[in-house]
């Protein structure tokens, strides 16, 4: 009788060990599980943002062939002439304020 509680009794704490076990590496699999989704949270955040920084970029590198394009015309060049050296066509008559 006495073999058959010593068996009795290895075998529960055998099974008692197994499934301390089996939770602890439960636990630690949790854990783990809710560091990455919130990793994963952040870098999706992240991504968001470089994709909104990515429009914007684009929509500047538009603006700035658009400009190209007007800088590269006669109107830019009368325009300047105009503004910044004061320049006016033979017929056209100026008038300044005092």
């Amino acid at each position: 009788m006495r073999s058959r509680r010593k068996k009795k009794r290895r075998a529960n704490t055998g099974r008692i060990c197994i499934s301390c076990m089996v939770l602890v590496l439960t636990l630690i699999l949790s854990v783990q599980i809710v560091r990455l989704y919130h990793k994963d949270q952040s870098l999706q955040a992240q991504q968001e943002e470089l994709e909104a920084q990515k429009t914007e970029e684009e929509q500047r590198a538009a603006d700035l062939e658009e400009e190209e394009e007007y800088v590269g015309t006669d109107e830019y060049v009368e325009d300047v002439a105009r503004s910044k050296l004061g320049m006016v066509y033979e017929d056209e008559i100026l008038f300044k304020e005092e």
